[in-house]
């Protein structure tokens, strides 16, 4: 597909949230697209599965507008678009499995922020806790298997590479209003391998054009 003949609108709230990865993805391919904020919950019957983020790709050559939605759905259909994922399965299979695993990172702190009863946030941070380490250790694993380039797989851009930046900017800025030492909290788990990893997506000149709405993450890890 090319992108001259399309262009995207990505409907979303005005925050960091589960969208960051997508708008991080459409400014690396490249390609004209814009953001709507759309009225909540005015509008959510409007929506396909009544959620957000949604995906709407237009085509100038006449063809009904192509309209996805779930997070990691319109992820994956950007990322093998534009060839942030690799077509061979195999090779895409293991950028998918470190994603799932950064999936079930951010549902927990998801989960954390929804419950009122301090006992069960302890219990539930504590879950949290323990799968964050396990995601740092592979993706540290990961990112020394490569040559320690700040980049999980080959030596560009990749899928991986994106959701890990966009999964830290939820965890070490949006999450700070639901617990104010969560930066204390994760900083010192993160290995300088990670920290590259950070700095190396930040400055890539496919995304350094990206204004996230949190700010420099290689700000925040190095403070």
């Amino acid at each position: 597909m090319s992108s001259s003949n399309v262009s995207y609108t990505l409907r979303y709230f005005d925050t960091i949230g589960f969208a960051e990865s997508s708008r991080m993805l459409l400014t690396a391919a490249g390609v004209e697209w814009t953001e709507e904020h759309p009225e909540w919950p005015q509008e959510k019957p409007n929506q396909p599965h009544g959620r957000l983020p949604v995906l709407v790709e237009k085509s100038t050559d006449g063809s009904p507008d192509f309209v996805i939605c779930e997070s990691t759905n319109i992820e994956r259909y950007l990322a093998r678009t534009y060839g942030f994922l690799p077509a061979d399965l195999k090779q895409a299979a293991l950028q998918e499995q470190i994603r799932d695993l950064m999936s079930d990172v951010g549902n927990l702190v998801t989960g954390y922020v929804q419950i009122k009863n301090e006992e069960d946030k302890a219990e539930f941070f504590a879950k949290f806790e323990g799968l964050l380490e396990t995601l740092i250790k592979a993706q540290t694993k990961l990112l020394k298997d490569n040559g320690n380039t700040g980049r999980m797989f080959g030596d560009k851009l990749s899928y991986a590479d994106i959701i890990a930046y966009g999964l830290y900017m939820n965890m070490l800025v949006s999450l700070v209003k639901f617990k104010a030492d969560i930066v204390d909290f994760i900083k010192p788990k993160l290995t300088p391998e990670v920290v590259k990893l950070i700095s190396t997506v930040e400055t890539d000149p496919l995304v350094v054009k990206h204004k996230s709405r949190g700010g420099s993450l290689v700000t925040v890890v190095s403070a």
